[in-house]
Parts: structure tokens; sequence; C-alpha cells
């Protein structure tokens, strides 16, 4: 190989449902919304990523924005195929290239899924010209990207909560001893504030509204120490067709995603009891770790705490733990080999 080996680029990629982040010389160049724009006319990608993601819910007939994946896994194959090779393509050390080098990938995958959902994002990948194509579950990425020593014979738990899937995982030895794959995670979140808001407020938002309002006044809790403040919400009135603007407090929200969290309670719970005692031993002094854009709502953290009786760790920049555990994985591949799907 050695001659060519110029010719091989390694990247990383965190093929999220919600953001799709790409990891190339150690450094995070794409991080972009798993979104695409198809002229449905010419059946062409007019938009991939940011630009997609500001055409959601404001399209014409002519236009229609997809997101390739659902649940963590690819629900739309031409469209995520489509949406990796462009977003590789826009990798700025790239660009540069006269030919699209080999590449070798390291892409992660959620714990639940199966086979033939395995095959679709490996093929996925072998068509942008992805010469080695390595698998790496989800968990076990975050665990890497918080910085847990993976390979020790001692038991940590990790809850990734994404896009489309939370990912509940108890890791020891490298590998993983017991895990829930639960499809409760942001996207449920965000459809629960939507139905909030025309349930008690009458009022019809779309997606990306209700997007902003997770992030801006999100919480899973009641009562916060320092409590973000009442957000206007603007949106189109049920009963009356006329546009109107509402005040929403997070307590609101709290309430609109209690069911949803208490979900992902219960199945924190579950693995829990399935674990093996010892490895539970060695929880009760790590606690559980939190990774993924969904661990960032207020006051998770403690609401997990109270319901476990354990500590609740935090990732720091959760968004990117996982893509940069990834990224470990790539760099390391031979110490990481026994984790690794070829």
């Amino acid at each position: 190989m050695g001659f060519f080996d110029f010719m091989t680029e390694d990247i990383a990629i965190d093929l999220g449902t919600a953001n799709t982040l790409i990891i190339h010389n150690d450094k995070v160049v794409i991080d972009s919304p798993s979104i695409v724009a198809r002229d449905r006319v010419s059946g062409k990608i007019i938009a991939v990523g940011k630009e997609a993601n500001m055409m959601q819910g404001k399209t014409h007939e002519n236009i229609k924005t997809i997101r390739p994946l659902k649940d963590g896994v690819i629900a739309d194959f031409d469209a995520s195929e489509k949406m990796i090779s462009m977003l590789i393509k826009s990798i700025p050390a790239l660009k540069k290239r006269m030919f699209t080098p080999a590449l070798r990938m390291v892409v992660c995958i959620p714990s639940g899924i199966t086979e033939v959902e395995m095959r679709a994002v490996k093929e996925s990948c072998e068509r942008v010209n992805g010469k080695e194509v390595y698998l790496i579950h989800e968990p076990m990425a975050a665990a890497i990207g918080i910085g847990i020593d993976i390979m020790q014979p001692k038991g940590n738990m990790i809850v990734d909560i994404g896009g489309g899937t939370t990912e509940i995982a108890v890791i020891a030895l490298g590998g993983i001893v017991c895990d829930k794959s639960v499809k409760i995670a942001g996207d449920v979140f965000t459809n629960d504030i939507v139905y909030y808001m025309r349930t008690q407020h009458n009022l019809f938002v779309g997606e990306s509204t209700a997007e902003k309002i997770k992030i801006q006044v999100g919480a899973a809790v009641e009562d916060l120490e320092t409590p973000p403040e009442e957000m206007s919400v603007q949106g189109r009135d049920l009963l009356t067709g006329k546009p109107k603007q509402v005040a929403v407090s997070y307590r609101e929200i709290a309430k609109a995603l209690d069911k949803s969290i208490q979900r992902i309670e219960d199945a924190v719970m579950e693995t829990l009891s399935q674990t093996p005692p010892e490895l539970a031993a060695d929880i009760y002094n790590t606690g559980i770790y939190l990774a993924g854009g969904g661990s960032m709502l207020r006051g998770l953290d403690k609401r997990i705490s109270q319901k476990t009786d354990l500590p609740v760790y935090i990732a720091e920049d959760p968004l990117r733990a996982v893509v940069r555990g990834t990224g470990m994985a790539l760099k390391n591949i031979l110490k990481f080999k026994s984790i690794l799907i070829k």
C-alpha cells in the first residue's frame, strides 16, 4: 500500500439524525444539520446542511426538504448518499484535490441497529469512495470521546441522547455488556413542544420554531436555580387563522416534555436492572455519563440523578463527544480493532 498512502484520506463521521459531523486531520471540519433539499421536478439535490435547514417549513411545492435519517438509521438511501458525498466534497482540505481520494472511514451507528440497517450505512459510504469502512457503536464512541478508558475491567454507564435515539449502555473491557436503545430523543421533544403549543395555546408552530423553544427555554424540571427568561413565540392562531405571539416559560416546556423524559428514565432504570452486580458496584462509584445534544436540556442531569440516586455527569461539549470518540478510534485503529466492526 505504501506508495499510495498519500492518496488515502482518513475521516471519521458521526452520521446523526439531527446533525452530521466529520473529523479530518483531528479537527471537526463539517458540522451541519442532516437535511437535504430536493427539487421535485428534476430530482436534483439543491441544498445540503445549513442551507437546506433554512428552507425547512418554508418551501413551495417544487422543493421538498428531506431528513434522510430517521431514528438514527438511514430512511432515504438515495438522499443520504448524496448528502454524505456532498458533505465529504465540501471538506476544505479535499476541495483542493483534483480527484476524490480513496477514504478510510470510521462511521458511528446506534447500538440497537439491525444487520440490514448496518449494511445500508456501509454501502452509502462505499459508494462515496470509501475503501475501508469501519463501524463503531455510538455509546462506545461517546465513551471514548468523554475520555473514559474503555479497555479497563471497570463498568461505565453512558447515556447518549441524540436527535433520533437515546442510547444507553454499560461498557467494560472494550465491549457493551448491556444496552438499550429507545426512539425517544431530541426529535420527540420537539414534537412534544409542537403538540403542547397547539393544545395549550391554540398556536400552530413549525418544527424549526419548536426546536428554538427547546434550546432557549427547554427544561426537564420545573424548579431551576438559574431559570432562562420567558420567550416570545410567533405562529398561527388555530381559531382565527391570524399570526399571533405568546410568551412561553421554561416551566411549561418542562410539563410538555415530562412524559418523554420519564420514558428515558425508565430505560435507564431498566438497563441498570440488567447490569451484572460487579459492574453495578463500579457504576455506583463512577456515576452515569450523559452525552449528545439532548443532555444539554436544563436540569436533565439533576432529574436522572434523583431517579437513580447516582451522580450524573454531562460530557464537556456533549454535541461533539461522539464524533470526538469516533475520531480517536480512527487515529488508533489498531488499539480499538476489537470494538470496530469491519
